[in-house]
């Protein structure tokens, strides 16, 4: 039976996208130009580039090879939304050129702007599912150069070091040495990146139910978040966005409050455990109302249904929730129109449907319980996942119209 007119129109898209056709054109700028006044804030139509040839897209035909419309209609639509591309350090500093420069290429000829992710600092994720990283600062100020060099005058998003700052040694066990070599590391990075004209660098700031407000804070500014265009929350996390919206507020507020008040400590702040109308007071108090306060973006790339909460006694160890939890979804859609002047952007930062690591949640293991198989190893491809964050995606999940050339 020939596959209705909707199913057609999907299983279209899907073979565009995997072929590595760019559908992504327009006749206007969608941000600012590099170097003007305001440049490195994102404009509220900003249009973030989407790769033709993601993983998604390659799953979209492969399923429509294998006659599974459903499958493809699916990652179609995934595919068809904005989502970060990730250096990892796993090339030479002139292939991380290269690689930067052809990004930029793509994303130049259909007029978007791409969001990358620097993930590459030295002892990375605490030695944990996601280690590696740069061997030493050098090598690292060196990897950093590179990428920038690739970056020129193009305007670019850049998210630095997930768990950077909120994972840094100091909270796994590091010496003091170690902690101030990461802080410098992450300071050096953001003063060299943002030397490149159009790059809107943005900082760890961990999520809503991790760091302390003032320990957080404390730690974007000996980050060089001055230096920055701001903060990034909930990166491969699952936090609901007004939970991470307030938190995100109350981290800028304190971070003024730390760099404009003399003997100021982190524990002075107000944080996201006081009753909320007991902070807003402390910061109605403390911060003027014109201030300016750091901005920050959002991961809203599987936090649909929020933070997953175990049945109870079912694990004695750790649940680790923040593994591959089941049953979540894709959040809110990639944009820069947030409608609120502090949150820049709602990004697609960890790609939906790569594992977050082969959890075994405090059993023996080697099976994930939660799913009776072992997940795959930490950024690996997992179609099973990709299908159910689309399913139980919130709101449901849409084609991005964007996509299409604009008349």
């Amino acid at each position: 039976m020939r596959p209705s007119h909707p199913v057609r129109a999907a299983l279209s898209l899907a073979v565009l996208l995997a072929s590595g056709l760019g559908l992504a054109t327009s006749s206007q700028a969608q941000a600012a130009t590099p170097g003007a006044p305001g440049a490195r804030t994102l404009a509220p139509d900003t249009r973030f580039y989407v790769d033709p040839a993601s993983k998604a897209a390659q799953q979209a035909l492969t399923d429509l090879k294998a006659h599974d419309l459903a499958g493809a209609k699916a990652m179609a639509q995934l595919a068809s939304w904005p989502v970060a591309q990730w250096f990892n350090g796993t090339a030479t500093p002139k292939e991380t050129t290269d690689a930067m420069v052809a990004l930029q290429a793509k994303a130049a000829l259909a007029r978007q702007v791409p969001v990358t992710v620097a993930y590459n600092v030295p002892g990375r994720d605490c030695s944990q599912y996601s280690a590696g990283g740069a061997s030493n600062s050098t090598e690292y100020a060196a990897w950093i150069d590179a990428l920038a060099r690739g970056i020129g005058d193009h305007r670019t998003v850049v998210i630095l070091e997930p768990d950077g700052l909120a994972l840094s040694p100091a909270f796994c066990g590091g010496t003091a040495a170690q902690q101030q070599d990461r802080l410098a590391e992450i300071s050096a990075a953001v003063t060299r990146l943002e030397r490149q004209r159009g790059a809107a660098v943005y900082l760890d700031a961990g999520h809503s139910t991790w760091q302390n407000v003032g320990t957080q804070a404390q730690l974007l500014i000996d980050g060089g978040v001055a230096n920055a265009q701001g903060f990034f929350l909930n990166v491969s996390n699952y936090q609901t966005d007004a939970a991470l919206t307030r938190y995100g507020t109350l981290v800028s507020q304190c971070v003024w409050y730390l760099q404009n008040t003399p003997g100021a400590t982190a524990d002075s702040c107000a944080n996201q455990y006081w009753p909320d109308a007991d902070a807003d007071a402390w910061y109605a108090e403390h911060v003027p109302a014109g201030a300016k306060l750091t901005h920050f973006v959002i991961d809203s790339s599987r936090n649909g249904r929020g933070p997953w909460t175990p049945e109870p006694g079912k694990y004695t160890g750790d649940p680790q929730t923040w593994c591959n939890p089941p049953a979540r979804g894709l959040g809110t859609r990639p944009t820069a129109d947030t409608g609120q002047a502090l949150l820049d952007a709602f990004l697609w930062i960890k790609v939906p449907g790569e594992s977050d690591g082969s959890c075994t949640r405090g059993t023996a293991g080697p099976a994930d319980p939660e799913y009776g198989s072992v997940d795959p190893v930490a950024g690996g491809w997992w179609p099973e996942q990709a299908r159910s964050l689309v399913a139980d995606a919130a709101p449901k999940l849409t084609f991005n119209t964007g996509l299409f050339p604009q008349h």
